[in-house]
């Protein structure tokens, strides 16, 4: 019997995991699927927690509850693959051998990689919304603040689900409006980017939205050190910017695990074909989600786009076939404006985010980078569609690769 391993359980092991068991044949493929953690996080709704939309059971649910019947699941941490000897190395001392190897570990924040970020400060003025922990500090935090510097800081790029920081300044704008507060809340957005986003014509209407809701921009910053003392920023061509509060999005990185495989980049992301989503350097590895290096955004719907293609290229190999199917870099992104709007862009490798209607041509319902109170229903709709369909490895009626249908040129 042949064996096929996937390592992670997260949105995009779990999709594959369920997609490839209803296919398979189980006489003749052995699935077994390996993560560190018994908990399924909903991690888009980490950014509702600290304005007390979201609470913390909003987001969590058991991994187990995801997985077919019958599929042999391991909860441990990954010490290593061994490419060269088609296995990995658990830390439990286990050895798994595998013929067909998809590895879905996604990224995680490293606070510890900028100088002082993590100090004495870290959860009490400094913050991050990318972990449960972060979420639920920086809402207990909210509650009782009275108003002063609020700094978002981006610290280098590429990082988890890209509009989220500007998500989060949104929903801060609408936030302390409704506590009657915003004018002694001064937020100030900071990125090492060129403008607001990493696509520059949305780059440009996002930042009107920002000038529009009072809230300072600061491009190409790129973060040196935090100084805990004097509660200020520092570039490494030193400029400063201080904070009351800072909330950071720290250095993204892959598992530690893919440094000591000798598989991963600088950030231990794995470089990956960005079209068939197969290992560049070994043909019976694939990579999927934010674990791979590829030029898309790491963000759950761009994992559920390549599932989809993923799906038919494994299969493919297992036929003894060449994958020929290809991801073309499809995003999809609701993005919260705060006070019950929100906006979506749809975009990929070769084509930036235009106007228009989504998903059916003049009709929509969903406005392309229009703001509107449709797409903050889409926004709010998704988490109910992530829990029932998306991780379960069901069809959603979007196209895998973006459609030119509906948008203006």
């Amino acid at each position: 019997m042949k064996k096929l391993l996937i390592l992670g359980a997260g949105t995009a092991g779990t999709m594959m995991l369920n997609k490839l068991y209803n296919a398979l044949d189980k006489n003749e493929w052995q699935i077994t699927i390996v993560d560190q953690h018994e908990t399924h996080y909903y991690q888009p709704g980490f950014l509702f927690i600290p304005f007390g939309i979201y609470s913390r059971n909003d987001v969590i649910k058991p991994k187990r509850d995801f997985f077919p019947s019958g599929v042999n699941a391991i909860i441990a941490q990954i010490d290593k693959v061994e490419p060269e000897n088609n296995r990995v190395l658990l830390n439990n001392n286990q050895v798994l051998s595998y013929d067909l190897l998809l590895i879905a570990t996604g990224s995680r924040i490293s606070p510890e990689e900028t100088e002082g970020m993590k100090d004495k400060l870290w959860h009490k003025n400094i913050f991050d919304f990318y972990t449960i922990e972060g979420a639920c500090a920086l809402k207990n935090f909210f509650k009782h603040w009275e108003g002063g510097k609020l700094v978002l800081n981006i610290t280098e790029m590429p990082i988890k689900c890209p509009v989220a920081p500007l998500e989060f300044v949104f929903l801060a704008d609408s936030y302390f409006t409704g506590k009657g507060i915003r004018d002694k809340v001064d937020i100030h957005f900071v990125t090492p980017l060129p403008g607001a986003f990493t696509k520059p014509k949305a780059s440009a209407i996002l930042g009107d939205f920002l000038d529009k809701k009072n809230i300072k921009l600061t491009t190409d910053f790129s973060i040196g050190k935090v100084d805990n003392d004097a509660k200020k920023i520092i570039s490494w061509d030193e400029q400063e910017v201080p904070f009351d509060v800072l909330v950071t999005i720290p250095t993204n990185k892959g598992d530690d695990y893919i440094k000591r495989s000798g598989m991963g980049d600088e950030l231990n992301f794995i470089p990956t074909d960005k079209h068939s989503l197969r290992s560049e350097k070994y043909e019976n590895i694939f990579v999927i989600g934010d674990t791979t290096n590829l030029p898309s955004s790491k963000a759950g719907s761009v994992a559920h786009f390549q599932s989809e293609i993923l799906f038919e290229n494994m299969l493919s190999f297992m036929e003894g076939r060449e994958p020929k199917e290809k991801f073309d870099g499809h995003a999809n992104c609701f993005i919260e404006s705060g006070f019950g709007k929100g906006i979506l862009i749809d975009f990929n490798y070769e084509t930036e985010p235009l106007p228009g209607k989504f998903p059916l041509p003049g009709i929509g319902p969903f406005s392309l980078l229009e703001e509107t109170k449709m797409n903050h229903y889409g926004k709010v709709m998704f988490r109910w569609m992530y829990w029932n369909f998306l991780v379960k490895g069901l069809e959603l009626p979007i196209e895998s690769n973006m459609s030119m249908a509906g948008k203006r040129v």
